[in-house]
């Protein structure tokens, strides 16, 4: 493994937005097409030929599959020139492809660097997460909790009723009894159809999104990469991986998980300095999506950098191709 003090984490940066911003791009003429294949395509194409051209040995170790299995950014793929430092990617070319089908809230292009070997290799299996932003002591709220206890004790750190809270939840039947027991406390509930990266980076910006809390199961991978941008942005992370059959656990052990009830923190996850790049696709609470006009094409980023807390917002303006 390279060693963690060769991480150019300054200069890979603006790099990485161009990443970012390259696949956002190229699914810009798909928004609200109605073709969920040909956008994550599309996105997928601009993100690995950008990504070809930085200076870093990288290896995908979160991204569209095994090898056998997808055509896409595969998990262990190299990118990159092949000079420069030894880096993990995390990345999802296009997070909320049916929100780019639809022109719906809250998809993004997703990327995320560390140095090699410092980024969970999660199985495509799902998730228990819970979320909650900076500012909050250790053990404020936990998965051991039930979901009104969560509500219960987050409200009282932060000196204020239950009522006062808003969860943000991933829509789906698996959910219902969460959402049950939710509204029970008489916390909101913010509901989205997909997109649950987003969803926990809700959570770090409470002020500007009105989220304060995530709850619930989505894939293990987005569960990375949500713990990439909260360990740039602050806040609490826990996942715990959930299986549903031997096929599952089988993934668990190729990816070299043995402890199938452990408790995964935000820095369990992602256990270095990290990079991380989003573009809006289509506008919503963090990010204002592609705006189209005559003759260009202005994007907005958020470029992160764990070593410094700093959080860049960028707008991107280029002639329409």
């Amino acid at each position: 493994m390279a060693e963690i003090s060769e991480f150019q984490d300054r200069l890979l940066s603006l790099g990485l937005a161009r990443v970012s911003e390259a696949a956002a791009l190229a699914s810009a003429n798909l928004v609200g097409r109605g073709d969920e294949k040909a956008a994550d395509q599309a996105a997928v194409n601009a993100m690995r030929d950008q990504l070809n051209l930085l200076d870093i040995k990288g290896v995908v170790v979160i991204g569209e599959g095994e090898r056998d299995e997808a055509p896409m950014l595969y998990i262990g793929e190299e990118v990159g020139t092949g000079n420069g430092p030894e880096v993990d990617i995390a990345l999802d070319p296009l997070e909320g492809t049916t929100l780019t089908a639809k022109d719906m809230p809250n998809a993004l292009t997703v990327i995320a660097m560390a140095p090699r070997g410092t980024l969970l290799h999660a199985p495509d299996v799902y998730m228990e997460k819970l979320a909650i932003g900076p500012g909050f002591k250790p053990g404020t709220v936990t998965l051991s909790m039930t979901p009104s206890e969560r509500v219960s004790a987050l409200a009282a750190a932060k000196g204020c009723s239950t009522e006062d809270i808003t969860v943000c939840i991933l829509e789906r039947p698996r959910h219902e009894d969460l959402i049950r027991e939710v509204r029970s406390t008489g916390a909101a509930i913010r509901l989205i159809t997909d997109g649950d990266v987003a969803g926990v980076m809700h959570c770090a910006e409470p002020e500007t999104t009105g989220i304060d809390i995530y709850m619930g199961s989505g894939g293990a991978p987005e569960g990375v990469l949500a713990a990439a941008a909260l360990k740039c942005m602050g806040g609490q992370f826990f996942g715990k991986l959930l299986f549903r059959n031997d096929d599952e656990r089988a993934r668990a052990r190729k990816a070299g998980i043995t402890n199938f009830d452990r408790v995964y923190t935000r820095d369990d996850l992602v256990r270095a300095d990290v990079i991380f790049a989003a573009t809006g696709v289509t506008s919503g609470s963090l990010l204002a999506g592609i705006k189209r006009e005559p003759g260009r094409v202005t994007l907005e980023t958020i470029l992160m950098r764990s070593k410094t807390g700093s959080v860049r917002r960028m707008t991107y303006k280029t002639p329409l191709r």
